[in-house]
């Protein structure tokens, strides 16, 4: 994705929440800050740590990033809880 393919998506994207898909397979709407556990030791996060997800960004690559206490993780090191 280029640069202004990515500013174009952007603009539809807010940082403060995410979308998932939930248990009952319903679309549901997450505001942050949220909680997510931590998946293994991580930068300063330790394994099983419940942190308080502040922002949400997303790569070039559609990756989206989590923003905890002002470090950004990928999600995938993660569990919302």
């Amino acid at each position: 994705m280029n640069d202004k393919e990515l500013a174009e998506f952007l603009k539809y994207i807010s940082p403060f929440e995410i979308y998932v898909v939930n248990r009952e397979n319903e679309l549901e709407c997450v505001k942050c800050p949220f909680k997510a556990k931590v998946k293994y030791n991580i930068g300063v996060l330790v394994k099983d740590e419940i942190v308080l997800v502040d922002k949400v960004k997303i790569t070039k690559d559609l990756i989206s990033v989590y923003v905890i206490r002002n470090q950004s993780y990928y999600c995938y090191h993660f569990v919302i809880i």
